[in-house]
């Protein structure tokens, strides 16, 4: 499945694929909330005074992404892709946009991120742990907590991209 592929998660699967095609469902929300948009429209600012974009939005999740799956998950030392050192004025966490960064670039580095957790995850059971915050952290929580990150930030697409060009839905 690609980001675009907008499946409804299974109705009756295991707890795994349950929390695997909710995740799914979500990253291929935001993905289509981008769909059809010039780089223009993807740098649109949601509402004064929040800066907040579709394009930021994605570079986020690339963000987020590579957080949870790599450097906490499998302890992976991975820079920022968004560094906000190299340029203090520059991007903050994906959410802040520079001059050189287009759509095409934040999506090809959401999606090596998504292919990244995939195949970071795929080899773990839910009840695996890894050190987090001084504690343990299961792929378990790890795969709620994206869930609920893309679902926050999928309802923050859905208001931009209507914003823009009136789209509702998926």
């Amino acid at each position: 499945m690609t980001t675009t592929d907008r499946a409804m998660p299974p109705l009756e699967a295991d707890e795994r694929t349950t929390l695997e095609g909710w995740l799914d469902f979500y990253r291929a929300t935001l993905a289509g909330k981008c769909e059809g948009l010039t780089d223009e429209q993807l740098r649109t600012a949601s509402v004064q005074p929040s800066p907040l974009t579709l394009l930021g939005l994605v570079q986020h999740m690339a963000e987020v992404e590579r957080n949870w799956f790599r450097r906490v998950l499998v302890g992976e030392q991975v820079s920022p892709i968004y560094d906000p050192a190299a340029d203090p004025s520059g991007p903050d966490g994906g959410f802040d946009l520079s001059d050189g960064v287009g759509f095409e670039t934040a999506r090809v580095d959401w999606e090596n991120e998504i292919a990244q957790a995939r195949a970071n995850c795929s080899t773990r059971g839910l009840d695996e742990t890894s050190s987090f915050m001084g504690g343990h952290v299961t792929l378990r929580w790890i795969y709620s907590h994206m869930i609920g990150e893309y679902a926050r930030h999928a309802g923050h697409a859905d208001l931009i991209r209507e914003r823009i060009d009136g789209a509702t839905g998926v």
